[in-house]
């Protein structure tokens, strides 16, 4: 019996999914683990350190080995001298007609005009720009968290809305109703009262699509199923007072940004980059050393079909004398590739300056924003509670009614707006000033 039990237990579970219930922090959480455009970002990083790692081993002797098979045709003659003491050749070996070669080599670069030095101080730059461009990713992927979380409170919260204002319409409709069938009011206001009705209930209807929407968009950038049963967590929403100082928070974006970090690194890359082009003007010298095994050995004469090994190590500079302008072109390219970077660097500065103060701005807006919408609030309760006991003793119209029962509806979704407008902008602006956000 139990197991049956259990079963059944399990089976309606799995028919009746559980909801979940999430926390902004968990949300966020679970966002960026399973974000696909952090997981690019990350891929971009691993490529930016897979760099590093090849630039490094330049640095290091590199073993090669060769090995190759070769037949001479039949008709290769032997090899013959001929002396003017003696008419006949005199025959010195015969040809070895199928020729193997086994070679090992190894070069160790000694000097490449600053080269490899610069590569690598380059792709440690990039490293860290990558780095940069990461965490930047991470913090813009926990803003989008952010608007979609605060996006899907406020379509709950104007669902609710409509549902309590169609739960007093349906009340007024009642006593309507009574007044109608003891003669105290007219046909007219009942009708008014449920052409009201209706409206709202067309809201509602629009409000639950509404909320639908918005869940299957809070679901995917989370990483769960469209459908998925979800419902946030969160505490009462408050207002604190702004005592920020618009220069003070320009002064911390400039140090804490990630996309200025990682543009500096780029313009150090850029830098590093100018020397590397510059190296083709310079001599390369490498050490070299090879072992040969090989049959048969050219090294050894006469030539037998026999395998000999042979050694050699020695020093080598190349220097490309004339190429005809390829260096000059790749350090003019290094160098405006320089210059682009630093006035993009230069131009994201200022861009920065005004989003921050755009930003600044629009929280101190959107706290003012909120004052007023909870003074419209209770304004507005307390105008629907005098114009409802009103109505109750015959002294308003339903007229009078709808209207103060509209005001009220509009005034508490203004004000579910303007909190969340706050708290989006106060998150904006700690992310345009750098500050972590998840």
């Amino acid at each position: 019996m139990k197991k049956i039990i259990l079963l059944y237990i399990t089976i309606i579970s799995s028919l009746y999914p559980q909801t979940q219930k999430l926390t902004l922090q968990e949300s966020i959480e679970l966002g960026l683990n399973n974000s696909k455009d952090l997981r690019i970002t990350q891929s971009k990083l691993k490529s930016s350190d897979a760099k590093v790692s090849e630039v490094n081993s330049m640095f290091f002797p590199q073993l090669k080995f060769t090995a190759n098979y070769t037949r001479l045709s039949d008709n290769v003659p032997p090899f013959e001298v001929t002396t003017p003491f003696s008419p006949v050749p005199i025959k010195i070996s015969e040809p070895v007609l199928n020729n193997y070669y086994l070679r090992l080599s190894l070069q160790q670069p000694l000097f490449t005009g600053l080269k490899l030095l610069s590569s690598k101080k380059a792709a440690d730059y990039n490293f860290n720009a990558a780095e940069s461009d990461y965490s930047k990713e991470m913090n813009e992927t926990a803003m989008n968290i952010h608007s979609l979380f605060w996006n899907y409170y406020r379509a709950n919260e104007i669902r609710n809305l409509l549902k309590k204002s169609l739960g007093q319409i349906e009340n007024h409709l009642k006593d309507t109703k009574n007044y109608l069938d003891n003669g105290l009011t007219t046909q007219n206001d009942y009708l008014k009262l449920q052409v009201q009705y209706s409206n709202t209930q067309l809201q509602l209807i629009e409000a639950e699509n509404n909320l639908e929407v918005t869940r299957a968009m809070f679901n995917k950038a989370l990483g769960l199923p469209l459908e998925a049963k979800t419902e946030i967590v969160t505490d009462e929403l408050e207002v604190q007072n702004i005592n920020y100082n618009s220069d003070e928070l320009i002064k911390e974006a400039k140090i804490n940004r990630d996309e200025i970090e990682s543009l500096s690194y780029k313009l150090k890359a850029a830098e590093e980059s100018i020397a590397s082009a510059r190296s083709g003007w310079f001599p390369s010298v490498y050490l070299s050393g090879n072992y040969y095994y090989s049959n048969p050995n050219t090294r050894f004469q006469p030539l037998s079909d026999k395998w000999n090994d042979t050694w050699d190590v020695g020093v080598t500079l190349s220097w490309d004398v004339w190429d005809w302008g390829i260096t000059s072109s790749k350090t003019t390219q290094a160098e405006e590739l320089s210059v682009q970077t630093k006035a993009l660097l230069e131009k994201l500065t200022d861009n920065i300056e005004i989003e921050v103060y755009k930003s600044y701005l629009n929280l101190i807006k959107s706290k003012e924003k909120v004052d007023v919408s909870k003074l419209s609030l209770n304004q507005a309760s307390e105008n629907y509670r005098i114009t409802s006991e009103k109505y109750k003793e015959q002294l308003a119209t339903s007229t009078d009614l709808i209207d103060a029962e509209i005001s009220e509806l509009q005034a508490a979704t203004n004000l579910t707006s303007s909190l969340i407008e706050y708290h989006l902008a106060k998150v904006k602006l700690h992310l345009v000033i750098g500050r972590r956000i998840y």
